[in-house]
């Protein structure tokens, strides 16, 4: 059986997209050196916002989307040896295209 996450209502499951391993001026940047990119690819999303009037708003990002979120947003979790980053819809600064 594998381990599936499908997040609740406005939050989104999210893979951070991989870093640069070499600078600009071609020098490889060691792992322990690396700062995690603000970058990430949906994997998974909740059912909607529950509004004050209680009706449930759909989210403007969709599975598959590439993102950019803050650098404090979220809460990280490991699955199946991946990790990942769950947030909140209003946590994602934009959608890259």
């Amino acid at each position: 059986m594998s381990d599936k996450i499908i997040p609740l209502y406005d939050r989104v499951l999210i893979k951070r997209v991989e870093g640069e391993q070499k600078s600009s001026g071609g020098i490889i940047i060691p792992d322990t050196a690396q700062e995690k990119t603000q970058i990430g690819i949906i994997e998974e999303v909740g059912e909607g916002k529950v509004m004050n009037d209680g009706s449930v708003r759909i989210l403007k990002v969709k599975k598959g989307d590439k993102i950019l979120f803050g650098k404090y947003s979220g809460t990280e979790i490991k699955l199946g040896g991946e990790e990942f980053l769950i947030v909140k819809e209003d946590e994602i600064l934009g959608i890259v295209k």
